[in-house]
């Protein structure tokens, strides 16, 4: 993660003021579970209660997502992202789709 990148799920970030918008942002990310973690989720899954190979698996692909936010922001001359969300969907049985996304900006310190 590039220095200095600020990611806010609001839309204005305490202590700075934007001087540039510049769009929309993502980070996609398609991750699919191996044979093991499945049958091991599809086992704990008779007995109930959290699944911990899928509950990783989203968490890992949520900061993959965040990472590719971040330096799609950075390659389009961000320095921050605002309004940052989350979308999440399946592909198949077997994949999940996570895309983080939130508008890109220049922001600058209060003076």
């Amino acid at each position: 993660m590039p220095e200095g990148v600020i990611v806010s799920t609001t839309e204005t970030i305490a202590g700075h003021r934007t001087v540039a918008t510049l769009g929309q942002v993502f980070g996609v990310v398609v991750r699919s579970r191996g044979i093991g973690g499945n049958i091991a989720a599809g086992l704990r899954s008779i007995v109930g209660g959290e699944i911990k190979e899928y509950t990783a698996l989203v968490e890992e692909t949520r900061r993959h997502a965040i990472d590719r936010l971040i330096q799609n922001a950075t390659l389009m001359g961000g320095n921050a992202v605002v309004m940052m969300r989350f979308d999440s969907g399946s592909i198949g049985e077997t994949m999940n789709e996570v895309v983080a996304y939130g508008t890109a900006v220049i922001i600058e310190p209060e003076t």
